[in-house]
């Protein structure tokens, strides 16, 4: 399984920086994989994009809203699962062989956010680590996190619009998500919240 965007973790970079990362796993996180370039895995073509660099400027809230643009798509003739950033910016490719189960095609994609606590909280109390950018997806525009023009690839290397968007948030009173679609942005969601809070102890 291939991913990439934009990560914070402070046990991989020591600071509190969003960074565009990738990694990458066959065996569903078991014992495999490893982000950016740290193992052998994706091979990066692009010397003028740094993984694991700090993005700046970031959003700031009700204030200048700033996004990139991300696509993966299979190459027909190899195999090899590109990553490109941007408008035809090619960033590198993760090798067919890595993976099993996407030799032919994705069955699935997923977009959206997670949180990984490694440190120890206060028994009996969720984490207080916020998703996207600590805000719920109902507060909007200029406050939540957004995915926005989703679309996949195709068989034929076209984009073509979602068929089947079904949402899920585990713990929906932490952090929640909330789907539209308009002219502008297409098949769009909003998505995070701050975690522990009065409605999610």
């Amino acid at each position: 399984m291939p991913c990439s965007y934009c990560q914070v973790s402070p046990e991989l970079y020591g600071d509190i920086y969003p960074r565009f990362f990738t990694y990458w796993t066959s065996d569903a996180y078991q014992t495999t994989g490893c982000y950016n370039l740290l193992c052998s895995g994706f091979v990066q073509t692009n010397s003028r994009i740094a993984m694991g660099a700090a993005i700046s400027p970031t959003s700031s809230t009700d204030g200048s809203q700033l996004d990139i643009g991300i696509m993966i798509w299979k190459d027909p003739k190899h195999g090899n699962w590109w990553l490109e950033l941007g408008s035809g910016q090619l960033v590198g490719y993760w090798p067919s062989f890595l993976f099993s189960h996407l030799q032919e095609h994705a069955s699935m994609i997923q977009f959206g956010g997670e949180i990984v606590n490694s440190r120890s909280s206060i028994q009996g109390f969720h984490t207080s680590t916020q998703m996207g950018s600590g805000h719920f997806a109902d507060e909007g525009y200029g406050k939540a996190s957004y995915f926005r023009n989703l679309q996949v690839v195709d068989w034929d290397n076209n984009l073509v619009p979602l068929s089947n968007l079904h949402l899920l948030a585990d713990h929906p009173n932490c952090y929640d998500i909330k789907a539209g679609k308009n002219n502008v942005w297409g098949d769009y969601f909003y998505y995070g919240g701050p975690g522990r809070n009065s409605k999610c102890p």
